[in-house]
């Protein structure tokens, strides 16, 4: 369903359900994950019995490393939710001998179970599990158990699609760059490295698809992705990172120390664009660079949008420049490659392969965006000829300016005058928030309100396409499942609206 026409401050909780759907997308890319990582480790095996350790070495880093810093951040999360909410439960009147009981024993196994399992590398394929478990509860649960679970997957969807974006963009587009450049110089493509190459692909194409879909889904102010449209996202996202790491391929092959500039280049300009972009997307300035340099790795490959609003004019500049910087590596390939080893019909092949591939991509993100948006088409009635629709601006004092049922429903975002001039900004202080009983009912001329609990947090509304606080921040999420499992009634977010003073004092800067 749509939130875009539901009103804030509605008592009645978001109407989506988990469906049989859901499950198997799962399903289909806990499948993608481990077809990603077997064929990586399966080709750097073939290379070492054959005595290529040069190979060998370079394929087996791209799998490791980027899996280590995936787990260690995905462990970290479980040690923060875990003692977190095993303290909430010691401090609200448990003793510290029955901490010691059964149930400390139970806990030590939690730790054994989940230092083994991330140890092993398979933190993700434990958390793919795990929403795939809550997603079922919820859907076998009734009552307000039913929207506990279906909040408690959403939150966790929202980690493994983070995790799992990092990791193939750390491990699997490098990896697929590498092999592309063993087939172009051996001018040979052998069964395993197809299949590698394979998998590094649709396991790109496919979490970013994926990220989006999900980030779609969590928030009740954006049109969820139909499933349909995160297919052709996937087809999109395809072609135009097959072009793209081809070129890549190509121009490595022939062009070793020119392409590692190129590289370097490439990601430092992209990293300032983002910069200059003002992304809002962590709590502290510098968590902010490094979010920002970590998305430059993504801007090699493809587009990835960082910042709400009207992102066509940013979307065709880099897909101008992607396409301006293919042609000139695969003709720079094409004008010194060794004539020996590829003969010109095969050259003149591969050329085509780079052009009509990402001219396939642009088809498909075209046929996305006319056809398959959320926000709708980009034209026809009322489209008024735009990609993205906005929403009109909500009157001030308002039912829809006032609070917000989440997750994910979400107040209208502050506008960047207002966020650069709003106290509590991000670099002061990480977010605070407070659990207030209802407001009073509004006049006898309005129904009185039949909401539950309001967490008021002492930051406005941030700018960015991506989750908000209270899937980002882990407290405030342990606060929300907390509330909502005790309350019959689905608890409201409240951030603070910049510009008024008497609001501000509200509130406070305790927990």
């Amino acid at each position: 369903g749509g939130g875009g026409g539901r009103r804030a401050g509605c008592a009645s909780p978001p109407a989506r359900r988990y469906r049989l759907r859901d499950g198997c997308w799962v399903l289909f890319a806990l499948l993608v994950c481990f077809a990603d990582g077997a064929s990586d480790l399966w080709l750097a095996a073939h290379y070492y019995v054959r005595g290529q350790r040069w190979w060998f070495g370079l394929t087996l880093l791209f799998v490791l490393l980027p899996s280590l810093v995936v787990q260690m951040l995905s462990f970290r999360w479980f040690v923060y939710d875990f003692a977190a909410g095993s303290g909430t439960k010691d401090s609200g009147g448990g003793t510290k001998d029955s901490a010691r009981g059964p149930r400390g024993c139970c806990r030590l196994c939690v730790w054994l179970l989940q230092g083994l399992i991330h140890l092993l590398q398979l933190g993700q394929v434990w958390r793919y599990l795990r929403t795939l478990y809550l997603g079922l509860q919820s859907r076998w649960q009734a009552g307000h158990r039913r929207r506990h679970f279906y909040w408690r997957m959403m939150f966790e969807s929202a980690d493994i699609s983070m995790l799992r974006l990092l990791e193939t963009f750390l491990k699997s587009a490098p990896q697929l760059v590498l092999q592309l450049s063993i087939m172009v110089q051996q001018n040979n493509i052998e069964p395993l490295q197809g299949l590698s190459a394979s998998a590094s692909l649709l396991s790109l194409a496919w979490m970013i698809a994926s990220y989006q879909k999900v980030l779609r889904d969590s928030r009740e102010d954006k049109m969820p992705m139909s499933y349909k449209g995160a297919v052709v996202q996937i087809l999109w996202h395809l072609f135009t990172i097959a072009a793209r790491a081809i070129a890549f391929a190509l121009f490595a092959s022939v062009f070793q120390l020119y392409f590692g500039i190129f590289i370097v280049t490439h990601w430092c300009i992209m990293t300032f664009w983002i910069i200059q972009g003002e992304t809002d997307f962590c709590m502290s300035k510098w968590e902010e660079i490094i979010y920002n340099m970590v998305v430059g790795i993504i801007y090699i490959f493809c587009w990835f949008n960082v910042k709400e609003g009207r992102s066509r004019y940013r979307m065709c500049i880099y897909y101008v420049i992607t396409l301006a910087e293919n042609a000139a590596l695969t003709v720079l390939w094409f004008l010194y490659y060794d004539r020996q080893a590829t003969s010109d019909f095969d050259a003149l092949i591969l050329v085509c392969v780079v052009s009509s591939s990402f001219a396939l991509g642009v088809f498909f993100m075209f046929i996305y965006y006319c056809l398959l948006h959320p926000n709708g088409p980009m034209f026809g009635p009322g489209a008024g000829g735009c990609i993205f629709r906005q929403r009109p601006v909500p009157v001030p004092g308002s039912p829809t300016d006032v609070a917000v049922t989440s997750p994910p429903r979400s107040l209208p975002r502050t506008t960047g005058g207002e966020r650069d001039g709003a106290p509590g900004e991000r670099d002061s202080c990480v977010p605070v928030f407070q659990v207030r009983p209802c407001p009073p009912p509004a006049p006898a001329a309005r129904a009185p309100r039949t909401e539950g609990p309001v967490i008021r947090i002492d930051l406005p509304r941030k700018k960015y396409p991506a989750w908000d606080a209270h899937f980002i921040d882990r407290r405030l999420r342990k606060t929300i499942l907390a509330l909502e499992y005790a309350s019959p009634t689905t608890p409201r977010l409240q951030y603070r609206t910049p510009g008024a003073p008497q609001e501000v004092l509200e509130y406070e800067t305790t927990v």
